[in-house]
């Protein structure tokens, strides 16, 4: 039996259960259908994380990152991508000014980076010189601009956005770039109940809105209590042994690993499989995180920390594919059998 849990942290996770909810359904008022994309956006924030959101024009993306910012009631900006942007138009860059007393001096003006929520839009379609901007500031939450390191406000958060469709004249997000994505989420095309509730509830006079549920004071403070959640080792060594499974020749993956990828995902993988493990278990109101919970996020972790090699290119083969394959073949348990349940619960 599991050992009781801390009263003070039980009231914690469960208050963080239930704001978190109440995120998804406040953006769930505007965002029609698309809950498991909205549960993978909130399960990226609170992991404070960034995530790579592919997808057609049109599939409320970019509504979908305005209305996030809403709900935790945090300044937002959005960047749109194009090839003529330079580093600059994103970090900000030092400018003359005129003093009081007279002369000029040079002031630091802040880019749109300087906010908490961060729409990248299109982001391939900017030069990897003005994607390399992106890099430190996703990672460290600090820029390098105008001769100093400038921290960024907390909480932190980029959800950067590509048409999977127009590949005329964007540049493909370099590997280093991605594997500094917690998430990428494939956003599915609506369906037919959908569509028809889009058409009703978008081309009429009144028009949903979402209400602010979290500050982001509180926000951090909720990024943090996800990190005390407990993982029992055999669970670390799992997600462990999902990472070595995607590079081939490891001796833990299927065949098809050895046969189409050229190279596996990072230890960042294994680190965003167990902290977006830790939040799904809160989320379903469990206090520690099992083996089914790191299966439920490894295609969104896996899918972008992939290279496929030329094999896998000429035949097509898609990186979910992949991923079903290895959750298949690697067992819970170094022995081959099935790991116990946890049981902790709200």
């Amino acid at each position: 039996m599991a050992n009781p849990i801390d009263a003070n942290l039980k009231a914690t996770y469960e208050n963080f259960r239930r704001v978190a909810l109440q995120m998804q359904d406040e953006i769930g008022k505007v965002i029609i259908g698309q809950r498991p994309v909205i549960e993978s956006v909130v399960i990226g924030l609170l992991a404070r994380g960034n995530l790579l959101l592919e997808g057609v024009p049109g599939l409320g993306k970019t509504l979908l990152v305005r209305t996030l910012s809403q709900v935790i009631d945090a300044p937002f900006s959005r960047i749109q991508f194009t090839p003529d942007l330079m580093p600059a138009d994103i970090l900000g860059t030092n400018m003359v000014v005129e003093k009081e007393g007279g002369g000029r001096v040079f002031q630091f003006q802040q880019g749109p980076i300087f906010a908490n929520v961060i729409l990248a839009d299109e982001i391939n379609r900017a030069t990897p010189k003005t994607q390399s901007a992106m890099l430190e500031a996703m990672q460290e939450h600090q820029v390098t601009a105008g001769g100093a390191i400038r921290k960024l406000p907390e909480p932190f958060f980029v959800l950067a956005t590509q048409n999977p469709l127009e590949m005329e004249g964007t540049y493909p997000l370099p590997e280093a770039q991605l594997d500094r994505f917690l998430f990428k989420i494939d956003v599915p095309f609506p369906s037919l109940d959908e569509l028809t509730r889009i058409a009703d509830e978008t081309t009429g006079v009144n028009t949903a809105a979402a209400t602010a549920v979290v500050k982001g004071a509180e926000l951090v403070a909720m990024q943090q209590a996800a990190r005390s959640v407990p993982v029992a080792p055999m669970v670390e060594r799992y997600a462990a042994r999902l990472i070595l499974a995607t590079h081939p020749r490891s001796g833990y993956g299927p065949d098809m690993v050895d046969k189409y990828v050229r190279y596996g995902a990072s230890p960042r993988g294994v680190q965003a499989l167990i902290i977006t493990g830790k939040i799904r278990a809160l989320l379903d109101g469990r206090y520690t995180a099992s083996c089914e919970d790191v299966r439920g996020v490894a295609t969104a972790v896996l899918r972008h920390r992939m290279i496929m090699n030329f094999e896998g290119e000429a035949e097509g083969i898609q990186p979910d594919a992949i991923v079903k394959s290895i959750l298949g073949h690697v067992p819970e348990t170094e022995d081959g059998k099935s790991a116990p349940v946890a049981e902790a619960r709200a």
